[in-house]
């Protein structure tokens, strides 16, 4: 199949952390290929610091996504991360640290952010810090990466730059409001995906990604 579909996301995103386990299965049964582009949602100046306020409205937030997807929002988290005020809410080091790995190993960057989001919001790991990034991407043996990262140079902080307006270019473009965003991409052209349906029904997305009857889903899947 030769359509890629576009993942707009930040790393701090609780719906994208929620999105992860069904985008994963779509792109394996189907075949699309995946890029991630990275909004700056939480990044550089979308960085902001913890408060209670915030941490109350992301706690609830988060037990939202946990009963629709599944996914765990540990008590860890909650205690290590959301109300340890020292620790912002940035995205910097993340970003970052995926695009050392793409680029350096480019079809390992999805794999990568499924574990940072996993780091933060199961075992409660300050993914704000570089140290505990690098170790993250060690541990994943993207040794190269993790040289990337900790080098941090103007160039890597260049090519993350450039990778967010990329994606800021896109969501004009497409009108497209807020993370997480799908776009897919066949023969040139380009078209903005409902992201609510990945949630509610993914089986349509992947029909959505396809293009295909739902009878052909169904041999694909």
């Amino acid at each position: 199949m030769s359509k890629t579909l576009t993942y707009l996301f930040d790393p701090l995103c609780g719906w994208c952390y929620g999105a992860s386990p069904a985008l994963a299965s779509i792109v394996e049964s189907t075949g699309v290929g995946l890029e991630l582009l990275p909004t700056g949602l939480f990044a550089g100046h979308g960085a902001r610091p913890m408060d209670m306020s915030l941490a109350s409205h992301a706690w609830t937030n988060d037990q939202r996504i946990e009963e629709i997807t599944g996914q765990i929002f540990s008590l860890t988290y909650r205690d290590q991360v959301l109300c340890n005020l020292h620790q912002p809410m940035d995205s910097t080091a993340a970003t970052l640290a995926l695009t050392a790995v793409a680029q350096t190993q480019p079809q390992r960057e999805f794999e990568a952010l499924q574990r940072i989001q996993r780091a933060r919001y199961v075992d409660g790991c300050n993914i704000t810090e570089l140290a505990t990034l690098c170790e993250l991407l060690r541990s994943l043996g993207l040794c190269d990466a993790a040289t990337r990262l900790q080098a941090a140079t103007p160039e890597l902080h260049a090519a993350t730059n450039q990778r967010i307006g990329r994606a800021c270019t896109l969501m004009n473009e497409l009108s497209a409001r807020g993370v997480p965003g799908f776009v897919i991409q066949d023969d040139g052209e380009q078209r903005l995906l409902p992201s609510s349906m990945l949630f509610s029904q993914p089986m349509h997305f992947a029909r959505q990604v396809c293009g295909i009857s739902q009878a052909e889903l169904d041999n694909l899947l």
